[in-house]
């Protein structure tokens, strides 16, 4: 997580401290007005980039950097982020000013970048205190989340300067075979259920509908809120996968982190949200396709979601396994490596049975 609400950041972890000299130095010579000893403390709340607020005086940064250890080629790419935010900063306002890009690593240990201080509030496990008390809040924040996803998608990138950010043709195709890289890269050994779902997968794969600027991991926790006004996203963090693809990507990744009653197979995934006063997922498709784009084949992408997010919860565990990584809930996420598998063949096995 980036820019979250003062709750959200603690001490820094002992095995995640930096060159705090060496980057103090580097922030005073390339950032304005800076001044007073600089402060440290990490925000705890994501899993993957280590995120930072530095503190000059009475003012806040914050500085982002890949994770330690081994690296997903492609993944955690700082300086896409830098470009992406630099780009949507005069169009998207959720998107949080990037201040600066380092691609020394002898800085920090590792290229980052550095961000305006947002804040606000970020629905993580729970509700929090200060917006618990509008009325229909979960309907609110889910919508606004929906909205905002569609507001992104309909933003022309040549307009932003971010028409070369990918490859639109193709994404899918080559989704399906990067995270299936991504996965034996990972040391997971044979699958018979993840290979499985991943030749059904490419046998039923939709054609895109279009192509815009996707976020590739657009989620409630990755999105900030105005304790006053919980109908709007105020900020989006994370921005370091943000590419050129199909939306409905974007839309059935989301679906695959969303629960709802009598969803037997999600009662224990990485998500501890109690999501029982949440729309539900078709109440979510149904909003976002107002924004015209043909919704229809949204069950093959939740299916990838699912798959997807295997796939990224063997990345962090292995972190753990390996000894990159001290943080203990990386290690607790093995045993939903494989529930989530169940849940990615359940939805293309309905989606099959229903075409």
């Amino acid at each position: 997580m980036t820019n979250t609400a003062a709750d959200d950041f603690a001490p820094v972890r002992a095995d995640e401290q930096m060159d705090w000299p060496r980057l103090e130095s580097w922030l005073t010579a390339n950032i304005p007005n800076l001044a007073g000893p600089m402060r440290v403390a990490q925000f705890h709340g994501g899993h993957a980039n280590l995120t930072y607020c530095v503190s000059f005086d009475k003012q806040e940064l914050v500085v982002r950097r890949r994770p330690h250890g081994d690296i997903a080629p492609g993944a955690h790419d700082m300086a896409r982020e830098h470009r992406v935010l630099s780009g949507l900063a005069s169009t998207f306002p959720q998107a949080p000013a990037s201040l600066a890009f380092c691609g020394d690593e002898c800085v920090i240990g590792a290229p980052f970048i550095v961000m305006e201080r947002r804040y606000g509030v970020v629905v993580r496990d729970h509700i929090p205190r200060s917006i618990a008390h509008h009325e229909d809040v979960e309907k609110r924040v889910s919508m606004a989340l929906i909205d905002a996803m569609a507001e992104l998608h309909s933003i022309e990138p040549v307009q932003v300067g971010l028409e070369k950010l990918g490859r639109p043709e193709g994404f899918v195709s080559r989704q399906l075979t990067g995270w299936m890289n991504r996965w034996e890269a990972a040391g997971a050994g044979e699958h018979l259920l993840f290979s499985q779902i991943h030749r059904r997968l490419v046998e039923t794969q939709p054609e895109s509908m279009r192509a815009c600027i996707v976020h590739n991991d657009l989620k409630l926790d990755n999105c900030m809120f105005d304790p006053d006004d919980p109908d709007r996203v105020s900020a989006i963090f994370d921005w370091d996968m943000a590419t050129l693809g199909d939306p409905l990507i974007e839309l059935g990744t989301l679906l695959s982190y969303w629960r709802e009653a009598g969803d037997e197979l999600r009662r224990a995934p990485t998500i501890e949200l109690d999501m029982e006063r949440f729309p539900a997922r078709s109440a979510l498709v149904e909003r976002y396709a107002r924004s015209g784009i043909d919704t229809a084949a949204i069950d093959w992408y939740e299916a990838f979601g699912h798959w997807k997010h295997a796939v990224v919860l063997l990345q962090l565990y292995r972190r753990f396994a390996n000894g990159q990584s001290k943080d203990a809930r990386l290690g607790a996420l093995q045993p939903n490596i494989d529930i989530t598998l169940d849940i990615a063949h359940e939805v293309l096995r309905g989606m099959v049975i229903n075409a």
